[in-house]
């Protein structure tokens, strides 16, 4: 979409650039060091060095990485360059270069160590290595590029092509010289290349496109589908794929899809074609599109497969459908459309043109022909329509990458993207905006708000507001935020003004900024609420804000800005000014009156900052946490419902509602942290009162709801006030600890229809765990309250509101009933595996066979194994369940865990089971593929209620695609696999695949099956706990120089003690001072003798101040992690043991807290100098936070230590069952 970047784009005077140098530092490099050193200050001196202008940073790596100077550590070229003269060889082995490229990712491309990426500065990275790495380079150069990072990798000899091309942005990136010496040979090439950053499109030229067409392969297009087929091969035939340009995949369905190749499956047009040709319908019925496309959405348009959306690639999909949709197709449509996927329809005679024309992009894009056979009638048309809007959505498209700021640079121009940009891109007729007004409506402005509001009104009168053109939302907060109107209330500037001159001043105490904000990003900046933040307008918030938050501010302000929200805040002489720049998009852009009558003062400097808007749309991504809890707690979540209507009877029966809701918080036990309460009332839209964790007494809770006033509005849309909850209350940001194992509660009070429809947001609700109770009255519509409880009997019914009474016994027995049912077996955050007797238990098993062409003759061998372990369970629908999928090319389900609930007819459908054949083997798609469509819900799979999952393969040889993605997401998900193969496997592709390597099994011959069937029940049946994850954070700032050593000592001694060669227990270090270095993570090393030996060399990193608080905020974000080697979604116990010399210099509470959330362990050790109180707050327990006079007195405390490990590990190990199946720890029941 941008245009080309021609090399005056970074000329001297106008570019910005991040510029990141990573230099191999092995011992390999030795004597080619001074050679690359010369040869990075030479760029350097090409470079325009400023704040404001070129920044430079240096890492050098080999086992792991070190950062020699940040790029916000110097401003001036000069430093820089003498920086770099004195350079030291860092040595050492092996080469980690997979490390590395995650560690710049992590450590030196963020906000904190200069890095500008989030403001559009495009970021690159230049890679000077001499040798292949000891570790995988797939993922973390992925991530890389999935975040805009511009990667230029130069090797040598000694380097491996093709892993530098794949680290490389592009192919053609990777430079080689023969030797170090020769680096100045390629310098031109590197500037010609750093020229050309991000995006390389000529004018005209089209970035490419990533096409996906979805076919209908069900019974009833069975004769047609050949022609289906052979028009999809013509269109392929037109597609320039073997430059990269395009990438195509292409998906069946029927019921349910299935994936024939993703769009990173095949790079070359032949590949494709051969595929195409093979290509054979699915069948089956009934025609679920609706599912089809959500699939799409899931799983297709994705980077991990393939998909180059977030680079700005336009994002095509052709449906060919041959009938109406059995299942609903609005919202997955419609959640297509906001991905930014460009839908094209064709349908035959027997197709719903209506169904078609809701599905695609716009209704002309919805094409039709009388029978299959006349496609080639519309191939031309189809074509004409994807050039029209690929040309005319790609200029507009804002991508992740690059982004360059769309901002007249000080009243420079720059031919970037979209639109040919001067400071005039945002004039008044020329620009699309969404701006919402925060108001602080807080008792403290009450003489000040009639200023704000003329300043508001002064404003909008300068924009060019129309539907098309600028919208507006004001908003005013005080305790909690209210939207006056939405983005998509008014259209027209006299409405909006008319409505601005009516404000009243809310009133109210405490000053929640950071609630007021979190609340706009969820419920102002979104597709309901008129933001086209998904079609790259952008998107401006402006706080006027008249004193400090009584809450933080910092969660909240981080995530509208990843959300490319674009804040400017104006304060006034009570405001904060440092918490005003901590919100603001940049801290330039916090402005300041002494009072608000002087607001007109700064009308131009905010006309200037919103003329400097960024167009970015980048996603954000949740993060669930959890903790054990010591005793069963029991959450409320209460949505009111108030809804508008034609007689007063709702908006009467609301102080009934209320004192309802009043009564019922008068009976929990708010006060000693057992149950939280959240109220949220909806119409139209859900307003949240307040979260679970607003409010810590019930004496909050009841003034509040003394307070509570109907929020008016129609129509009554249940199902998106359902949705709602689900995705922004019974979320642990919200308070919810569902994912400790605390009951979650829904209670309904709805007077009326839904609306909308109820069924999906409900069942979401039910899979989550949420136990929902429904009253309505005689309005409401008593089925679809029964479809939305927790189970029929809870949906309980009034005559009128002011009845409630008469309900609430029977409410809270039941309440009492369900959550006293369902707390035993309730899994929480850290759980273990089965220990319940192999033929007592229940068990969701899948079999995965090999059922290519090389396994044709050991075929009835595999079945007959399967048929026997079969016959050793106990199935039922309420016991164990199975199912059978064979797999070559693709995989095709032969039966779900939901069709047959007798081992009668599990028995017979194996024994009819035909081989598949095909080549090549993707053993990797079939894992994705078992993990995406059969360990699901509506495939039978009982994960979410705490079953065991497992996966046993059985597989005849290497995959021909890569399997340690997929591989690595089953265990994540807790899915148990175990892995059989025979001689032609690949026995350490097996053990990747296996949840332990100790579970990849093996025969000679599948004639040999039998002899591992015992094994395979022993492995079915295991009960080993599976180890510990230890993380040592050692404080190496200035202070604690002489003490390090001890500290190290004592480090070496622990780890002596540990269990790591048979991958029990994984160790992690991590030094820290002003900011973290990760010295290794918990999955660098697999022995004992590797960690000891990189214990032996290590030293203090030094500087200061002392940041504790961020040092845990890594570790929560970076190091206990499934990536970096984490194994808590697995159940295995988290311990964090820091050893800190001195009082921190931030805020440690909040990191401490989130650690504890996580299920992390921690344990403190200090010396003197530190401070005990803020160790205690940091560690599990007070009693964990240990002392000692010098660091030399370690060894007085170590066993001390050792034994409150052993101690807490045990206790917390068997009550804290995963979330993840993973193996419940129940007891044995007897059948």
């Amino acid at each position: 979409g941008f245009h080309y970047l021609s090399s005056c784009l970074f000329s001297v005077d106008t570019a910005q650039k991040d510029i990141v140098f990573l230099l191999d530092g092995s011992d390999g490099t030795r004597n080619g060091f001074p050679a690359m050193r010369d040869f990075v200050e030479k760029v350097v001196e090409k470079l325009n060095v400023g704040e404001n202008k070129d920044r430079v940073s240096v890492v050098q790596y080999s086992r792991d990485a070190n950062v020699n100077f940040y790029l916000n550590t110097y401003t001036r070229k000069e430093d820089i360059v003498d920086s770099i003269r004195g350079l030291k060889h860092k040595g050492g082995r092996p080469l980690n270069t997979g490390a590395a490229l995650q560690y710049v990712r992590d450590n030196v491309f963020t906000d904190s160590s200069g890095s500008r990426r989030l403001q559009g500065v495009p970021q690159m990275l230049v890679l000077l290595n001499g040798g292949r790495s000891f570790d995988s380079v797939d993922a973390p150069a992925s991530a890389l590029k999935q975040q805009g990072i511009y990667v230029i990798g130069i090797g040598t000899g000694g380097s491996d092509s093709k892993e530098l091309q794949k680290i490389s942005y592009q192919p053609n990136l990777a430079l080689s010289v023969s030797d170090y010496s020769d680096l100045p040979t390629v310098q031109e090439q590197l500037s010609s290349a750093m020229s050309t950053v991000l995006l390389r499109a000529t004018p005209k030229r089209l970035p490419g496109r990533d096409i996906v067409f979805l076919l209908d392969g069900s019974d009833d297009t069975r004769t047609g589908f050949p022609a289906m087929r052979d028009f999809v091969q013509r269109v392929v035939e037109t597609l320039s794929v073997d430059d990269s340009t395009d990438r195509v995949s292409v998906v069946q369905y029927s019921r349910d899809p299935t994936v024939q190749f993703y769009l990173n499956t095949y790079t070359t047009k032949g590949e494709i074609l051969d595929t195409l040709r093979d290509l054979r319908p699915k069948g089956g019925r009934p025609l679920n599109t609706g599912a089809a496309l959500q699939y799409l959405r899931d799983n297709v348009f994705t980077a991990s497969a393939g998909s180059r959306r977030l680079e700005g690639v336009p994002q095509i999909l052709i449906l060919l459908s041959g009938g109406r949709s059995f299942d609903r197709v609005e919202e997955p449509a419609s959640a297509l459309k906001q991905l930014g996927v460009l839908t094209f329809a064709i349908g035959s005679r027997s197709s719903d043109s209506r169904e078609l024309q809701s599905i695609s992009h716009d209704r002309s894009y919805a094409l039709s022909v009388s029978e299959f056979t006349d496609l080639p009638k519309v191939q031309q048309q189809l074509q004409s329509s994807v050039e029209a809007v690929v040309s005319k959505v790609t200029p507009e498209t804002p991508t992740v990458l690059g982004m360059f700021i769309l901002r007249a640079f000080l009243g420079c121009s720059l031919c970037i993207g979209f639109h040919y940009l001067s400071s005039c891109l945002f004039s008044v007729d020329t620009a699309q905006k969404d701006i919402v007004f925060l108001l602080d409506g807080s008792d403290g402005t009450r003489n000040g708000f009639p200023a704000m509001r003329d300043f508001v009104e002064k404003v909008v009168e300068k924009l060019n507001v129309g539907e098309n053109k600028d919208r507006v939302s004001v908003v005013q907060y005080s305790r909690d935020a209210n939207v006056n109107f939405y983005l998509n209330t008014y259209t027209r500037k006299e409405d909006i003004v008319d409505s601005i001159r009516g404000l009243k001043h809310k009133g109210g105490r405490p000053l929640n900024t950071g609630a007021a904000l979190q609340y706009v990003r969820d419920n102002v900046f979104t597709d309901s609420s008129g933001s086209r933040r998904l079609q790259g307008v952008p998107q401006m918030l402006v706080l006027l804000n008249g004193g400090r938050s009584f809450d933080s501010v910092d969660a909240p302000a981080s995530a509208l800005k990843q959300q490319g929200i674009y804040v400017i805040g104006i304060g006034t002489g009570g405001s904060d000014s440092k918490e005003l720049q901590k919100i603001s998009y940049q801290p330039n852009l916090a402005l300041s009156v002494s009072d608000y009558s002087d607001l007109p003062t700064v009308q131009e400097q905010l006309s200037s900052a919103m003329s400097t808007v960024l167009l970015r749309a980048t996603p954000v991504t949740p993060t669930v946490t959890g903790k054990k809890e010591g005793k069963r707690k029991v959450m409320k979540g209460i949505s009111l419902n108030s809804c508008h209507t034609v007689s007063l009877e709702k908006r009467t029966g609301f102080p009934a509602m209320r004192d309802f809701v009043q009564r019922v918080v008068e009976t929990l036990s708010v006060d000693d942290s057992t149950d939280r309460v959240s109220v949220v009332q909806y119409s139209r839209d859900p307003t949240v009162q307040f979260y679970l964790n607003t409010y810590t007494t019930k004496g909050e809770i009841l003034d509040t709801l003394r307070d509570l006033r109907p929020k008016g509005g129609r129509p009554l849309n249940t199902g998106a006030a359902l949705q709602y909850l689900r995705d922004n209350v019974f979320t642990a940001s919200a308070g919810s600890r569902r994912l400790e194992g605390v009951p979650q509660i829904l209670i309904l009070l709805s007077g009326g229809r839904s609306f909308d429809r109820v069924e999906e947001p409900a069942s979401a609700l039910k899979q989550l765990g949420v136990l929902t109770f429904a009253i309505g009255s005689r309005s409401s519509d008593s089925r679809e309250l029964q479809s939305i409880s927790h189970d029929r009997s809870y949906a309980l019914s009034v005559s009128e509101f002011t009845d409630l009474p008469k309900v609430q016994q029977q409410l809270q027995s039941s309440v009492e009933a369900v959550v006293s049912k369902v707390t035993p077996e309730t899994p929480t955050v850290l759980g273990m595996f089965i220990l319940r007797a192999f033929d007592t238990a229940q068990k969701d098993i899948v079999f995965l066979l090999d059922g290519s062409n090389g396994t044709r003759n050991g075929f009835p061998a595999m079945r007959d194994f399967v048929e026997k372990v079969v016959e050793k369970l106990n199935v039922g629908e309420n016991k164990d369940r199975v199912s059978v999928v064979q797999y070559s090319r693709d995989a095709d389900v032969n039966f779900y865990l939901n069709t047959y609930t007798r081992k009668e007819d599990i028995v017979d459908s194996i024994r009819g089971l035909k081989h598949k054949g095909g080549r090549p083997l993707n053993t990797g798609a079939a894992l994705q593929y078992v993990r995406d469509n059969v360990f699901t819900d509506s495939s039978g799979s009982r994960r979410l209620q705490g079953v065991p999952q497992m996966l046993v393969l059985l597989n005849g040889g290497r995959s021909f695609d890569s399997v340690d993605a997929p591989a690595s997401a089953l265990k994540q998900q807790g899915i148990y696999v175990i892995g059989i193969g025979t001689g032609g496997s690949d026995s350490k592709e097996l053990q990747k695949i296996s949840y332990q390597p100790n579970l990849a099994l093996s025969v000679s011959d599948y004639s040999d099956l039998p002899t591992v069937q015992e094994q395979l029940s022993s492995a079915m049946m295991e009960k080993r706990l599976p180890g510990r994850d230890i993380v040592f954070l050692l404080d190496g700032s200035d202070d604690t120089r002489t003490g390090f050593p001890a500290m190290r000592d004592f480090v070496q001694r622990v780890v002596e003690t540990l269990s790591v060669d048979d991958s029990t227990d994984r160790v992690s270090v991590v030094q820290y001072s002003r900011d973290p270095t990760v010295q290794f993570y918990l999955n660098t090393y697999t022995t004992k003798g590797e960690i000891l030996d990189t214990l032996r060399d290590l030293r203090p990193k030094g500087g200061r101040p002392l940041n504790t608080g961020a040092a845990l905020q890594y570790l929560r974000d970076n190091v206990f992690t499934a990536s970096a080697g984490s194994r808590r979604l697995e159940g295995v116990p988290q311990i964090l043991i820091l050893l800190s010399g001195g009082r921190s210099f931030d805020r440690v509470e909040e990191p401490a807290s989130a650690l504890k959330q996580l299920g992390v362990l921690t344990f403190a050790i200090g010396s003197r100098s530190s401070d005990s109180r803020e160790l205690q707050s940091i560690s599990h327990d007070r009693s964990y936070a240990l002392s000692v006079s010098e660091f030399t007195d370690l060894p007085k405390v170590q066993q001390q230590l050792q034994s409150s490990v052993e101690a807490v590990v045990s206790k917390v190990t068997p009550e804290t069952p995963t979330v993840l199946g993973m193996f419940i720890l129940r007891a044995c029941q007897p059948r």
